[in-house]
């Protein structure tokens, strides 16, 4: 879709068809919501967290930003959107899990690169991006074959890190009524790999 007219006709396809048969679902879900999983996914248009999971309407909470991150617990100055709706994912749904999905080629990661080389990127993204800043010096260190995806998957691992340092999130966690997930997709494989939590490694989901 590349215009508004365009759109405009995706509703009324919408209309005629996905709505049609599940007018039932949506009158329910206009008195309310109540999934159990909130994603933390990468506002990159080829990476939709409902199409990969195959999530019916009210399913998923679902927040999308540049690189899939989560920044750290700050009760600062400023204006907190991730952290709003992790607040409200937790402590009034009461979502059982958070997946934090990061994916290949993503934008936000090759920003976090460039910023290595003194290319910064934006004047908004790279100081976004520069949640990255330590887990990109830990991969560079090592030297990896492919930084960008090995920063992709150490991106995830910051963003759990950082939800950690958030009380409500870590009260649940310890409590076991919420658990912490990392997963990366591979667009043009059209593959999920699923972090392990114990081992940090990420490997293929089978289909």
């Amino acid at each position: 879709m590349r215009t508004p007219e365009e759109l405009k006709n995706g509703y009324r396809a919408f209309r005629r068809g996905v709505y049609k048969h599940q007018a039932s679902l949506y009158e329910e879900l206009g008195r309310g919501q109540d999934p159990d999983i909130m994603i933390i996914a990468c506002a990159d248009s080829r990476a939709e967290p409902a199409d990969i999971f195959n999530a019916a309407p009210g399913q998923l909470f679902v927040v999308r930003n540049v690189a899939n991150l989560v920044p750290p617990y700050d009760q600062g100055g400023g204006l907190h959107g991730v952290s709003a709706a992790l607040e409200f994912a937790v402590t009034a749904l009461k979502v059982k899990h958070i997946l934090i999905m990061g994916h290949g080629g993503c934008g936000g990661v090759n920003a976090s690169l460039s910023a290595a080389d003194d290319k910064p990127v934006g004047h908004f993204i790279a100081p976004w991006v520069s949640l990255l800043d330590q887990a990109r010096k830990d991969v560079l260190s090592r030297d990896p074959e492919d930084p960008q995806r090995a920063l992709e998957f150490a991106g995830i691992d910051t963003s759990l890190k950082n939800l950690m340092s958030f009380p409500f999130v870590e009260e649940r966690v310890k409590s076991g009524d919420l658990e912490l997930h990392g997963a990366w997709f591979a667009i043009a494989e059209g593959e999920l790999h699923w972090r392990d939590s114990g081992t940090g490694e990420f490997s293929v989901v089978e289909a």
